[in-house]
């Protein structure tokens, strides 16, 4: 039983790797885009506060994960490492380090900076709305605060939209190079 694929991190970081792209696939093409349209805006936001904490932290350890389990290769020549050694060897620094980097920092800026920063000022508008009198999407005229608020949220939601476009194509460049192992 010693020999057993279970006893080997191949399996966990195939699943790993197909849960990252899954999720970040699922949750950027589908559910953003249902809730969107299906929800209204209080009801959206409430699930987006609760769903990014734990979206953005899954972007932030799956890579970690990958790392630990990165499957090294074996050949008539040498071949690479396993684990974070492997992900770490001079070959594989722009085909495995740059986009696990990459996937790592991105969830890490949205999970701690870009996702915190969206939720005060999303606090921060319905504030203003009761301060107003009026709601944030109402037609205008807003006050200037109102203003003020509603374009930093709009650049912070771009941000982290941007930071999630870049998880996506890391997770996809990683994903291709993955599957050039396969023989």
């Amino acid at each position: 039983m010693p020999d057993s694929i279970l006893f080997s991190p191949a399996p966990y970081h195939i699943l790993s790797y197909g849960t990252l792209l899954g999720t970040t696939f699922f949750h950027s093409f589908v559910n953003g885009i249902v809730a969107f349209k299906v929800l209204d805006r209080p009801h959206l936001a409430a699930l987006q506060s609760r769903l990014f904490p734990i979206y953005f932290s899954m972007q932030t350890a799956l890579p970690v994960v990958l790392a630990l389990t990165y499957p090294g290769s074996r050949s008539v020549l040498g071949g690479s490492p396993s684990g974070v050694a492997g992900v770490l060897d001079a070959g594989n620094r722009w085909s495995v380090l740059a986009p696990l980097a990459t996937i790592f920092l991105t969830g890490l800026a949205n999970l701690v900076v870009v996702g915190p920063a969206t939720t005060k000022t999303m606090r921060d508008r319905k504030t203003q709305e009761r301060k107003d009198g009026k709601k944030s999407y109402d037609p205008p005229p807003h006050s200037q605060e109102m203003l003020k608020l509603n374009k930093k949220f709009g650049k912070l939601h771009g941000v982290s939209s941007l930071l999630n476009l870049t998880t996506f194509i890391a997770s996809i460049i990683y994903g291709i190079t993955l599957s050039a192992r396969i023989e």
